[in-house]
C-alpha cells in the first residue's frame, strides 16, 4: 500500500500529518515575515549605491532565512532547536526569553497554529489529491504575503510571482480552472485594478493601491480562472470597507492613512479557492440565473 493509498484510508492520520506540519511550516513563516522584508531593502540599496557610484553602507554580515540563527531581539539569547518547537516552547517557556525573562510575542505562536488549522481546513476540502498539496502551498504563501503587507505595506514580488506561475502550470492539469480561463484570468486580474488605478490617480493625484494589489489579483485570475476574479474582488473590497471603517469609529484610525488591501484579497481568494464553485451556485440560484 502506497502512503497516498495508506493517508487516503486514514482521514484523521491526513489531517494529522498535515496539522503538524502546518505547524513546521509557520515557524518557518514566521522568518519570512520578518527577515525577507529586511532582505529586500538591504538588496534595494546596495542597487542604489551602485547605480549612483556611492561606497556601500549596508550591512556586509550575512542576513538571509537561514543565516543568523533565530535569537530573542531583547537580549540577542541564540535559541537552541528545544526553545524553538512550534506553539509547544511557547507554553512550555510561558511566553517568556529563557534568558531576559523578556516577553515574546503572542504573534509566533498565533501565526504558527493559524496556519495548521487552515492547513487542516484544505487537507479536509481537498483530500488526499494533488489539488491539496498545490492549495496548501498556496494557502502558505498568502499566509506571508498578508502579514508582511500589513506590516510594511509591500507584497514581495519574490513570492508573487512564482505563485502566479505555479498557478497557471497546475492548471495545465485543470486543477481548479482549465488554462484558458486561467491565462484570461491572469490578464483580467492585473489590467482591472491596473486600470481602476491609472483613473483614480488622474482623478484625485493620489495612488489607491499598489502594483503589488494588481500582481496578487492577477494570481488569483491565473489560479482560479476569470469566472471568479468577480466575487473575489467583491469579497476583498466589502471586507476591506467593513474592517477599515471599524477601524475609523472603534480605534480611531486616521482615514488618511493607507490601509494595506493584500490581506483582504488574500482571504477572499482563499475563500473563492475551497468555496468558490458553492458560492458562484448559490449566488446564481439566489439571483435567479440559475
Amino acid at each position: 500500500m502506497t502512503s497516498f493509498a495508506l493517508l487516503a484510508e486514514q482521514p484523521l492520520l491526513w489531517l494529522s500529518v498535515v496539522g503538524i506540519f502546518g505547524l513546521i511550516t509557520g515557524s518557518f513563516l514566521n522568518v519570512v515575515i520578518y527577515r525577507l522584508p529586511i532582505m529586500l531593502q538591504q538588496s534595494w540599496q546596495r542597487d542604489c549605491q551602485e547605480l549612483l557610484g556611492l561606497e556601500k553602507t549596508t550591512e556586509t554580515r550575512v542576513f538571509n532565512l537561514n543565516q543568523p540563527g533565530s535569537s530573542c531581539p531583547h537580549c540577542g539569547h541564540r535559541i537552541p532547536p528545544w526553545e524553538n518547537i512550534p506553539v509547544l516552547s511557547f507554553i512550555l517557556l510561558r511566553g517568556r526569553c529563557s534568558s531576559c525573562h523578556q516577553a515574546i510575542s503572542w504573534r509566533y505562536p498565533l501565526v504558527e497554529l493559524a496556519t495548521s488549522l487552515l492547513s487542516i481546513l484544505v487537507a479536509w476540502r481537498f483530500g488526499v489529491t494533488w489539488a491539496s498539496f498545490a492549495a496548501l502551498v498556496l494557502t502558505w504563501a498568502l499566509i506571508a504575503l498578508s502579514l508582511i503587507d500589513f506590516d510594511t505595506q509591500l507584497l514581495p514580488d519574490v513570492i508573487v510571482i512564482p505563485m502566479l506561475w505555479v498557478g497557471l502550470l497546475v492548471n495545465l492539469f485543470d486543477l481548479f480552472a482549465d488554462l484558458p480561463s486561467a491565462v484570461v484570468g491572469a490578464a483580467i486580474g492585473y489590467t482591472s485594478l491596473w486600470s481602476i488605478y491609472q483613473i483614480f490617480k488622474r482623478l484625485t493625484g493620489k495612488e489607491g493601491m499598489g502594483y503589488g494589489d494588481f500582481k496578487l489579483f492577477a494570481l488569483f485570475g491565473a489560479w482560479l480562472g476569470w469566472q471568479q476574479i468577480l466575487p473575489v474582488i467583491l469579497i476583498a473590497s466589502f471586507s476591506g470597507a467593513i474592517l477599515g471603517l471599524g477601524a475609523i469609529l472603534l480605534q480611531g484610525r486616521h482615514r488618511d492613512l493607507p490601509i494595506p488591501f493584500g490581506p483582504y484579497l488574500a482571504f477572499s481568494g482563499w475563500i473563492m479557492l475551497l468555496w468558490g464553485d458553492q458560492i458562484l451556485d448559490l449566488y446564481l440560484r439566489w439571483s435567479g440565473l440559475a
